[in-house]
């Protein structure tokens, strides 16, 4: 049993908690380079927190160039035991209205301007992202949401483009009608990939802000509605934040799922051909497998 620690990275309104004791602000070195930010950490009722800005303070940076390697491994390196990423998206369901909330369970990326292992040359690693996100995160996500008495989707397909452009019309009615997608956003990939390789749990709380481009009655994305929205949601997600630590506890017991296990059998490269200067960087993220 080990303590739980939770980690949530979204946009500036999520982490602005009422009753975050002990709350600091602290710079962690990565061998990936500087995190997004400097991370809050804190106390929630008796449950350890830490809220990482993905874009950095003020929003400096892009879908495309957030260091999401040194994210996670600055997340890993402190303790972090549960990866909560809360972010904007938009809807191709006519259910899923901007304003709701969907807990997200599976991925497409179409990202390409990213990267998106900490393995590669000299240490090879292959994990299983068949099932990204945890479904006992996930729950507690959707129970906090409810508990909230936000609209909540349990379950949906997240399609992550590159951006920063929004989709075309015929992109967009593509992703819809042809690939399946649910919500479109840019970020939680490769995110989702690397937090299975840390062997962290990880679940997607998607606000929709948005029917993308598809809708006939709606039009184009507008950006100053999508902030409208956005500024109601961040209210609603930090509702849902403040339940997490009475539905996850203090204590944390093994994952049931085995997130915390995804490295047991991962690493191909054999010992004495692995990169020294590979493990050296890895020494957070896959210590527990390689010594």
């Amino acid at each position: 049993m080990t303590d739980t620690m939770i980690a949530v990275i979204g946009g500036s309104g999520i982490y602005d908690i009422d009753g975050l004791a002990d709350a600091t602000w602290q710079t962690v070195e990565t061998p990936w380079g500087d995190p997004s930010d400097q991370i809050l950490t804190g106390m929630l009722d008796g449950v350890k927190m830490a809220f990482l800005p993905r874009h950095g303070r003020g929003h400096v940076h892009s879908p495309s160039t957030v260091p999401y390697r040194a994210n996670i491994d600055a997340l890993k390196r402190i303790g972090v035991t549960d990866v909560v990423s809360v972010s904007a998206c938009g809807s191709f369901r006519d259910e899923m209205a901007p304003g709701d909330f969907v807990i997200v369970d599976q991925f497409i990326d179409r990202t390409f301007a990213r990267e998106k292992s900490f393995f590669g040359t000299g240490c090879v690693a292959h994990v299983s992202v068949a099932h990204p996100t945890c479904p006992r995160l996930s729950t507690a996500c959707h129970t906090a949401a409810q508990d909230a008495g936000i609209k909540v989707h349990m379950g949906g397909t997240y399609l992550a483009m590159e951006g920063p452009q929004f989709s075309t019309l015929a992109e967009s009615k593509m992703y819809r009608e042809s690939w399946g997608a649910d919500v479109i956003g840019m970020t939680n990939m490769p995110e989702a990939k690397l937090a299975r390789e840390a062997e962290l749990c990880y679940a997607s709380v998607a606000m929709i802000t948005d029917y993308d481009s598809w809708h006939p009655d709606h039009g184009e994305v507008d950006v100053t509605e999508i902030i409208k929205t956005l500024m109601g949601n961040s209210d609603k997600g930090r509702d849902l934040v403040k339940r997490l630590p009475a539905l996850l506890g203090a204590n944390r017991e093994d994952c049931p799922h085995g997130c915390d296990k995804a490295l047991e059998f991962a690493i191909m490269t054999a010992p004495e051909k692995r990169d020294p200067a590979l493990l050296s960087k890895l020494d957070a993220v896959a210590g527990r497998v390689l010594g």
